[in-house]
């Protein structure tokens, strides 16, 4: 019985122990009206398990302004850059963050901010 309490334990703990995804790069550029963003991200992609399905921007309240789904997991091809453009961002803002998420944890507590030229 304890073994199989342990085990369950361990099983259920392990998610805790997955690494969460970096964002080790972010390019922004305005063309016309909307805004084009390059995301490098490193992940210890796994395969459908394990790897990093999204990024988005978000305001500094955490509204989301834009969100860029992933495909597949990148296994063998870290870290790697993905694009999302056509984006509409209020004039007013002069800084956003991007937000990874992997299927593991969730959306990363790491918000890395970029400043909008």
């Amino acid at each position: 019985m304890f073994k199989r309490c342990l085990t369950v334990l361990v099983l259920s703990c392990s998610t805790a122990f997955a690494d969460a995804p970096t964002i080790q790069e972010v390019s922004v550029r305005k063309v016309d009206s909307t805004w084009t963003f390059d995301v490098t991200l490193r992940h210890n992609d796994t395969g459908w398990d394990d790897y990093v399905d999204a990024w988005r921007i978000v305001d500094m309240q955490g509204n989301v302004l834009g969100l860029r789904n992933l495909a597949h997991p990148h296994v063998t091809e870290q870290p790697f850059t993905r694009s999302l453009s056509g984006v509409k961002l209020p004039a007013e803002l002069s800084e956003v963050g991007i937000q990874a998420h992997d299927t593991v944890n969730g959306w990363s507590q790491e918000i890395k901010k970029v400043k909008l030229r």
